[in-house]
């Protein structure tokens, strides 16, 4: 593609905010190898993945409680203390994010994310409303890297993929937005960000 890009794509988690449920199960296990267990086996990334798609937390701890009752108080716990899985906002790249969007450029969110969840962060962090549009997972109903959710982006945005810069920090998602077309960037951190985003005509000064 030799087009460059006018429009950026953010993913949330692990580049702009600091998700992981070990934030949370450390406090709650005594042990490392009991809680990889428990987020391995029991509330998995495959499990927390189908709140991402829609289903309630509500739903999904009572069907897994049922399943495992000796664990009923951690699966309760990441729902109840769900709040605690997230150390806060990824600042380096949330200021990029503020030096984009002061420079005209237009900028939305495509996450996966519950969006019952997404509702308790996007109300204690500002920079949210810097997104001409977010388009999430769980109010869509399906999951990056599926291509129809990078689809919905597309109508819902009015663009061509071409026309658009993707960021994530899930290899997964990234080969799967430029299996449509899109201009993407692996995210790693901030400084490697700052370094690509000239490559696509982008000035954060």
């Amino acid at each position: 593609m030799n087009n460059k890009p006018d429009t950026i794509v953010f993913d949330f988690g692990g580049v702009l905010m600091d998700w992981n449920p070990r934030y949370l199960f450390q406090k709650l296990f005594d042990d490392e190898n009991s809680m990889e267990f428990f987020l391995t086996e029991i509330c998995s990334a495959g499990w927390n993945a189908k709140q991402d798609a829609g289903r309630s937390f509500a739903v999904a701890t009572s069907e897994l409680i049922e399943k495992h009752p000796d664990y009923a108080e951690m699966i309760e716990a990441y729902d109840y203390r769900w709040e605690e899985t997230v150390s806060g906002a990824i600042t380096p790249t949330v200021n990029i994010l503020k030096k984009l969007h002061k420079n005209g450029y237009e900028l939305y969110g495509l996450s996966n994310w519950s969006a019952e969840k997404f509702t308790v962060v996007r109300e204690n962090y500002s920079f949210f409303g810097l997104f001409k549009d977010i388009i999430l997972s769980g109010e869509e109903g399906i999951i990056k890297p599926e291509p129809e959710i990078y689809e919905i982006l597309l109508k819902r945005i009015k663009k061509e993929s071409s026309e658009c810069l993707f960021i994530d920090d899930s290899k997964a998602n990234v080969d799967a937005a430029e299996a449509l077309g899109f201009h993407s960037i692996h995210f790693k951190d901030a400084e490697q960000l700052k370094t690509q985003l000239p490559d696509y005509g982008f000035c954060i000064k």
